[in-house]
C-alpha cells in the first residue's frame, strides 16, 4: 500500500480555524517544520483577506520559530501548551493574545488522553523512515520522542513529515512505549536501569488516518548555546563539590546515581566539571535532554549511559552520531517524555535533579518561569517533573543578572514553581547552601550567606529584622521591595525597606 505524497503548503491548506494540532519532537529537535513553515503563511494570507485563522499547539516541549515564533507573529496561535523558550511567542502570549497553559512535561500524554484538550483534529509527526502497511503504518523518530506515540493514536488525521536530512538508523537509538490507563490496565514501567529498552523502537499508526506524508530535507534549528563564562564555570565548580561531599559522606553511593540536567549553558558547565573531578565515578544520565557536553563525555566514556526525551545538540553532532551509530546506538535511548519525566522512575533510579532558576527566596522557594512575577519568561517545562521525584533536588542561578542591577536571591519570589519543601539545594556562584533538615531560618542564613551576591547580602539581613515574627518571618508590606524598586530605580541595590513600613 502506498501511501499519498502531498506537499507541505497542501498540507497546511487541510488545517482548518479552530483546530488543535499537537506535533512530536521535544525542544526544537525532531519538530516538524515543512508544514508550519506554510501555515505561517495561510494565517498571515487569511488575515489578510478578513477571514479569521487561529489554531491549538500541543507539544512535548518547547518548539521552534517555524511553528511557535512565525504563528506568534501571524496572530495565529488562540492556545498553546505545555511550554515554549520562543521570544516572539514569550511577546505576543505577555500583550495577551495567546491562552498559554504552563504544565509539566510529564503530564502532557495523559492530559491528552483523557480529553482535558478536547478533541484533537492533527498530528504532524517527523519520522526518518516509514514502513507502509495496509493495516499498520511503523513510523520512525528522528532526533527526539516527546509525546508522539499518544498523539498519533487519539489524533483524527496524521501528517508525516520524512524527513530526509535525519539518518534511517536514528531508529535504533528509541525506545517507545505508552503505560495504561490510571487503575488496574496500568503496570508499572519496567525500567530498572538507565538503559533499558522497554517498548518498540517505531510508533504505530493506523493507515486510514494518514492523509499525507510530506518529503522534506530540512536541517534542526538547533540552537546555539551561550559559552561558557566564569561565572557558569563556578557554579558547575560548586555543584561537583557539593556532590563529591556527598558522596565521600556516603549519602551518594560509590557507585553514583543517575544525573539529569536542564538545557543550557550551567547543564553543560555541570557536566563538564563533573567530567573534570577524579573523585566523581564514571555516571550515567536520566533526563529530558542529552547536549554536545554530555556526547562528548559519552565518547570518553565518563558517561556510560544517557537516557533522555531528545538530542538537543547542534547539526554537527547530531551528523556525528549518525555516522557512529555503532557506538551510539549502545549508548543512547531515546523516550517518550511521559517515560523520561514519569515520577515512577526518577524516584526508582535515585536520579539527582538539577535545574536552573531565575530567582531564589531565602526561605528555598524558586521561581523559573516568570519575571517581576507577571511577565512570561519560558515556562516549568520539566524541571518539576524531576525536583519533586529527584532524590537530590538543586537549582542552581547566578547570584545577580543585569550588571548587578538584579538579585537572583530575593526576599520573597514573585512567582513560586517549585517550593520550599522540594528543593534541597541551591547553588551560586558565590557558593552552596545546603537546606536539607534546616527550618526556615536556619534556610535563610544559609542562602543568604552562601548564595546572594555580597551587595545584597545586608539587604536580605535588614529584612530578616524587619520580617513579623513567626515560623517562616515575612513582611507583607516590604516582602516584594526588591521587585518594586527594579521596577520603580532599576536596581534592586537601591531598596529602602523604611519606605514600605511607614
Amino acid at each position: 500500500m502506498a501511501y499519498t505524497r502531498i506537499t507541505a503548503a497542501e498540507g497546511a491548506a487541510m488545517i482548518k480555524d479552530g483546530d488543535y494540532v499537537a506535533l512530536g519532537g521535544f525542544t526544537p529537535n525532531g519538530v516538524p517544520k515543512a508544514v508550519f513553515r506554510e501555515l505561517s503563511k495561510r494565517a498571515l494570507a487569511l488575515h489578510d483577506a478578513g477571514k479569521p485563522f487561529q489554531i491549538g499547539i500541543l507539544t512535548g516541549a518547547s518548539s521552534l520559530q517555524s511553528v511557535e515564533g512565525d504563528m506568534a507573529n501571524a496572530h495565529a496561535i488562540k492556545f498553546r501548551a505545555p511550554f515554549s523558550t520562543n521570544k516572539d511567542f514569550r511577546t505576543h502570549t505577555n500583550l495577551e493574545e495567546i491562552d498559554y497553559e504552563d504544565m509539566h512535561l510529564g503530564h502532557m500524554a495523559e492530559r491528552l488522553r483523557h480529553g482535558f484538550y478536547g478533541e484533537l483534529d492533527w498530528a504532524i509527526i517527523e519520522v526518518s523512515d516509514i514502513e507502509e502497511g495496509p493495516s499498520l503504518c511503523k513510523a520512525y523518530l528522528t532526533s527526539s520522542g516527546g509525546i508522539a506515540v499518544t498523539i498519533a493514536r487519539l489524533a483524527k488525521n496524521v501528517i508525516l513529515e520524512f524527513n530526509h536530512f535525519h539518518s534511517t538508523e536514528a531508529k535504533l537509538l528509541h525506545d517507545c512505549y505508552e503505560p495504561g490507563e490510571c487503575g488496574f490496565a496500568r503496570q508499572p514501567i519496567p525500567i530498572i536501569h538507565v538503559g533499558d529498552k522497554v517498548g518498540n523502537n517505531y510508533i504505530e499508526i493506523d493507515p486510514r488516518k494518514i492523509v499525507g506524508i510530506v518529503d522534506c530535507n530540512i536541517p534542526e534549528e538547533a540552537r546555539a548555546f551561550k559559552p561558557l563564562t566564569d561565572t557558569t564555570l563556578q557554579m558547575g565548580h560548586n555543584v561537583a563539590e557539593f556532590l563529591v561531599g556527598d558522596l565521600r559522606a556516603g549519602r551518594i553511593p560509590p557507585q553514583f546515581l543517575p544525573l539529569q540536567s536542564g538545557v543550557g549553558a550551567t547543564g553543560n558547565a555541570v557536566l563538564q566539571a563533573l567530567g573534570q573531578d577524579p573523585e566523581i565515578p564514571h555516571f550515567e544520565v536520566y533526563s529530558e535532554v542529552i547536549q554536545d557536553a554530555a556526547i562528548d563525555l559519552l565518547r570518553k566514556g565518563v558517561i556510560t549511559n544517557a537516557s533522555a526525551t531528545a538530542m538537543t545538540v547542534t547539526n554537527e553532532t547530531l551528523q556525528d552520531i549518525y555516522q557512529n551509530m555503532r557506538f551510539f546506538k549502545q549508548h543512547i535511548t531515546i523516550r517518550q517524555s511521559e517515560i523520561a519525566n514519569s515520577p515512577e522512575v526518577i524516584r526508582r533510579l535515585g536520579v539527582i535533579a538539577l535545574n536552573t532558576a531565575i530567582e531564589c527566596d531565602i526561605y528555598g522557594n524558586e521561581n523559573s518561569s516568570h519575571i517581576c512575577g507577571a511577565k512570561l519568561m519560558n515556562g516549568i517545562g520539566g524541571s518539576c517533573d524531576y525536583e519533586r521525584n529527584g532524590y537530590i533536588s538543586i537549582f542552581t542561578t547566578p547570584s545577580t543578572a543585569k550588571d548587578g542591577k538584579i538579585s537572583a536571591i530575593v526576599p520573597m519570589c514573585s512567582h513560586v514553581d517549585s517550593t520550599e519543601h522540594d528543593v534541597d539545594v541551591i547553588i551560586t556562584e558565590q557558593g552552596i547552601a545546603d537546606l536539607r533538615g534546616k527550618g526556615p531560618l536556619r534556610r535563610a542564613h544559609e542562602i543568604i550567606e552562601h548564595c546572594a551576591h555580597p551587595d545584597y547580602r545586608p539587604l536580605l539581613r535588614d529584612y530578616l529584622k524587619i520580617a513579623d515574627k513567626g515560623h517562616e518571618p515575612q513582611s507583607m508590606r516590604a516582602a516584594l521591595a526588591f521587585h518594586d524598586t527594579f521596577l520603580r530605580k532599576g536596581d534592586m541595590r537601591l531598596t529602602d525597606f523604611s519606605e514600605y513600613l511607614k
